[in-house]
């Protein structure tokens, strides 16, 4: 599950949050906070498990990886496969509490979840699957709110700003194992952009904060709105110049560090119903 790793699962269910905030207005329900931010923990949790059964010769092969339980034999796939969908399930459980029609709509992304494994071998850039894939929690927490699947344009605004807020922290945590991945000819962002990879990223945080702008404007956002976002995308910034991505610290560093953009984007979200 990477318990012992958070930053996986606050950048899947923030983007969740910002929904959750948004369709509540000024008084977000605790339970329903609460059911997202579990649902959150025991989505990632399975996905975090298929990830380990498909990638298990892979990551064998990857120092950084190796010592995973599937890959060192510690679990056998049988178990590993048992443990993701006993997840998965009780996800949907938990989820069906704030209505039935969150727990459909988290059950219709798993297909996509399982398959993303595998985009790293048949596809030439699958960190844009992944930013797909998480940024459905913003689907979910629009949906655990309003019971609704008739999604405003605001809400696809905050798909994309998740999606390619997705797209800028893979990136930089794939240039952690570039040289693996070419070696292994696994797919990456790291490999696919290469020395382009910054200014590519640049792109990225422009269109993120942009999707985050576009959001505000479709709703009565208050003023404080549109600064603080703004102020997320200049600490993003400041995140990639800084990052060196040829060390593989650095990398891992401002991955987690990456999980500040969407707290800041969160209080936008909140300071903006009260302003």
């Amino acid at each position: 599950m990477r318990l012992d790793r958070p930053t996986g699962y606050v950048l899947y269910l923030l983007p969740g949050l910002w929904a959750v905030f948004l369709a509540s207005g000024r008084r977000p329900d605790l339970l329903t906070v609460v059911v997202v931010a579990v649902a959150a923990v025991l989505v990632r949790g399975a996905a975090c498990a298929v990830n380990d059964v498909v990638d298990k010769d892979v990551d064998a092969r990857v120092a950084r990886t190796v010592s995973r339980p599937v890959a060192s034999g510690t679990i056998s796939v049988g178990n590993a496969l048992l443990f993701a969908a006993a997840q998965a399930v009780v996800a949907l459980l938990v989820l069906a509490v704030a209505n039935v029609e969150t727990a459909l709509v988290v059950g219709a992304s798993y297909p996509l979840i399982v398959a993303y494994p595998y985009m790293k071998r048949v596809f030439f850039w699958p960190s844009a699957f992944l930013a797909l894939v998480m940024s459905v929690y913003v689907l979910i927490g629009w949906t655990s709110v309003t019971g609704s699947a008739d999604y405003p344009l605001a809400v696809f605004g905050l798909y994309a700003c998740g999606a390619f807020w997705t797209l800028i922290h893979d990136a930089i945590y794939s240039h952690q194992d570039k040289e693996y991945d070419r070696k292994i000819g696994v797919r990456s962002s790291a490999l696919l952009f290469g020395r382009a990879t910054k200014a590519w990223l640049a792109v990225f945080i422009v269109l993120s904060v942009s999707g985050a702008l576009w959001a505000g404007s479709r709703t009565a956002m208050g003023p404080a709105f549109y600064p603080i976002v703004v102020f997320a995308g200049v600490f993003l910034s400041y995140q990639v110049v800084r990052v060196d991505l040829d060390d593989p610290k650095s990398c891992w560093d401002t991955f987690v560090a990456n999980s500040f953009y969407g707290w800041i984007i969160l209080a936008a979200v909140i300071a903006g119903q009260f302003t």
